[in-house]
């Protein structure tokens, strides 16, 4: 694939069956990357309808991203997301999460991150046109990993902080205490675990990041909205699916 307007993360797997037993772990809601949603566009996600009403799964949101930094191909990167919002909007969502902010071969340029906060700009705006909220997501091997990093573009941009607590972790931060320094703008979060030797992302309440430290600190923020699971790959994603609900589950009953 080289349209930069038809570049999509998708999750290769059947989708349906996935969905089915996050549903039957427990879960109410479920997130789905960008191109498994437009895979269904031309029939108006018929099937993805069909899904979530049999499984009575809330589509909470919609992941998309791009580089974001280069002039050339902005315009392409944000038709793309404008796509995602729009079947977030008729799948009825209430999150648009991107990521992204290309780190270049070279190392980051000066107007890198004005660049992206200026592309996250755009996101909201294209999320808020479709009664959306846009929520950035830090990344390994984009520009904003670290702390300082993490800090730097929010000096620069209004959107919305979706913390990946794994991600965060992984890059020498302490995700709780950025759930805390970044409190006003998070709206919807992404629980993931992570192990540093050998690497590995792993159930939430498993491996080296403190999920437990993060729900706490969510708690005292008086944070109530979503909170995604996230696993990339487990032996048995089911298993997983349960281990890391139960996980969360406890940690929030704590007094």
């Amino acid at each position: 694939m080289t349209s930069i307007g038809r570049l999509a993360y998708r999750t290769f797997g059947d989708m349906d069956r996935a969905a089915r037993e996050i549903a039957a772990a427990g879960y109410k809601g479920i997130e789905f990357f960008d191109g498994n949603v437009l895979d269904g566009e031309a029939d108006d996600f018929a099937s993805l309808r069909r899904t979530l009403a049999e499984t009575s799964l809330a589509l909470v949101a919609v992941y998309s991203g791009g580089n974001f930094i280069f002039a050339d191909v902005l315009e392409e990167e944000l038709a793309r997301i404008e796509k995602a919002a729009d079947a977030a909007q008729a799948l009825g969502a209430e999150h648009l999460v991107v990521g992204g902010g290309a780190r270049r071969l070279s190392g980051s340029r000066s107007g890198d991150y004005d660049a992206l906060a200026a592309a996250l700009d755009k996101v909201v705006a294209i999320a808020e046109a479709r009664g959306l909220k846009a929520q950035y997501h830090p990344h390994l091997s984009t520009i904003v990993e670290t702390p300082a990093e993490v800090a730097r573009i929010f000096e620069k941009t209004a959107i919305g902080f979706c913390p990946d607590t794994a991600h965060l972790a992984a890059a020498g931060g302490d995700p709780a205490a950025l759930v805390t320094e970044h409190a006003a703008r998070i709206t919807y979060v992404h629980l993931k675990g992570w192990r540093r030797d050998p690497f590995a992302f792993v159930p939430v309440g498993e491996g080296d990041c403190d999920n437990g430290a993060v729900i706490g600190a969510l708690k005292s923020i008086g944070f109530e909205g979503w909170i995604c699971n996230e696993l990339d790959a487990w032996p048995d994603p089911a298993a997983g699916a349960r281990d890391s609900l139960r996980f969360v589950e406890a940690e929030a009953a704590k007094v």
